[in-house]
């Protein structure tokens, strides 16, 4: 592979926001690939993957390089010869490049295998925490799954059309999928592509999302007519897929403490043909509480760690603080709480996350039921990147008995 300096630039560039200006690694890459209309799609895809690459490997390669987790541009270039060095990547005569001590870079990867924090790039209580939580077998073989990036997954809309559909469409734009045994409305991209450019993206046929996070909307067991609340919603993902699975009968409400994100998920909820959805801004307790007794079905996508997405958000390893999830956790336990009196007497609720800790997930759902005699869990889930390939999830499925 030839390096081509305007390309290892933006990269430079891009992993400084991330790492000095605390920016977030998707709006860093969307705004990095739209910097030169001339690149192709091979440029693009070097950006893109490269500068995910040395975010997830942030740790081994600031310990190889020796920068002290300091990241000045002179260190980034360090940290940037690591990565080239470890792909056999030939260095150009660059100045950049002059003092590249390859053959040190080498020996010291193979030195710190032997320190699972470091070897697999997280930060210590990270490790420490998931290990306890989950035992050492389990964690690391999690550990190794969450640093393979996640494959392109599509969720087909069926309101619009059929999977079949979909995939003769997309061939059209060379673009070529597969079907993931066991997940219904999932295709699988054999090549990562921009898809949002196609006339099947415009047309609503299909929305990105990942094949573990398909499984809730279903888990949720949803009929056409009844009336259901997306507590949680954000911009909708899996609003969506509930509305295709109503296929557009009965009422699904929206509810989010962020206005924007329900702004968005109107958007996305015309392209798709969904209208059925009515959105409601969370502006106090207030808003919750009118909508108790009144549900057929309720999800809890609940605010979470994120910690069985690190795969596809690996900035958020070194975002993420102790202290956050201490306080998540209390954040879990009320709107599982209050927003479990939206449903009816006969309906269900689903708690859902996209972690992996027991403590966010079943410790919750059991403290929850300990205090109200009046639910009884029907099943849950455990999804690991490890077992699955997909991304890692919890749900489990309530149902409100008096």
């Amino acid at each position: 592979m030839r390096l081509h300096r305007n390309l290892v630039f933006t990269v430079i560039d891009s992993l400084e926001a991330v790492f000095n200006e605390q920016e977030y690694a998707d709006k860093v890459v969307q705004k990095a690939l739209k910097k030169d209309p001339r690149w192709g799609a091979r440029d693009r895809k070097f950006v893109a993957e490269t500068f995910y690459e040395i975010v997830r490997w942030k740790r081994l390669y600031n310990e190889i390089a020796g920068t002290k987790d300091h990241y000045s541009r002179e260190n980034l270039w360090k940290i940037f010869a690591v990565w080239a060095v470890l792909r056999g990547i030939n260095l150009p005569d660059w100045k950049y490049f002059s003092e590249t001590p390859v053959r040190r870079i080498k020996g010291k990867f193979d030195e710190l295998q032997s320190n699972r924090a470091i070897a697999q790039s997280i930060p210590d209580w990270m490790d420490e925490l998931c290990a306890k939580e989950l035992g050492e077998k389990k964690w690391t073989a999690e550990l190794t799954a969450q640093n393979i990036p996640a494959s392109a997954i599509l969720r087909v809309n069926t309101l619009r059309g059929s999977k079949k559909q979909l995939q003769d469409l997309l061939a059209k734009d060379e673009i070529i999928t597969k079907p993931i045994k066991g997940y219904p409305c999932a295709l699988e991209l054999e090549e990562r592509k921009n898809v949002f450019k196609t006339a099947a993206f415009q047309s609503g046929l299909f929305e990105m999302q990942d094949a573990s996070s398909q499984l809730v909307a279903e888990f949720l067991e949803v009929e056409p007519g009844m009336r259901v609340v997306d507590t949680c919603a954000g911009a909708g993902g899996k609003t969506l897929h509930i509305a295709a699975l109503m296929e557009n009968k009965g009422s699904i409400i929206a509810t989010d403490i962020y206005g924007g994100k329900l702004v968005e998920l109107k958007k996305r909820a015309k392209r798709a043909g969904a209208f059925n959805i009515t959105t409601k801004k969370i502006e106090s307790s207030k808003t919750i509480k009118k909508l108790y007794n009144t549900a057929d079905r309720v999800l809890i996508d609940a605010p979470c760690s994120g910690l069985g997405v690190l795969r596809r958000n690996p900035d958020s390893k070194w975002k993420l603080q102790p202290e956050f999830i201490d306080n998540i956790k209390d954040i879990q336990r009320d709107i599982l709480e209050r927003y479990s009196k939206i449903v009816k007497v006969g309906g269900k609720v689903v708690y859902a996350t996209c972690s992996i800790l027991p403590s966010e997930n079943q410790e919750q759902v059991a403290r929850f039921l300990g205090l109200n005699p009046n639910f009884k869990l029907i099943k849950d889930k455990k999804i690991l990147a490890s077992q699955s390939g997909y991304d890692g999830f919890y749900m489990a499925l309530l149902e409100r008995i008096e």
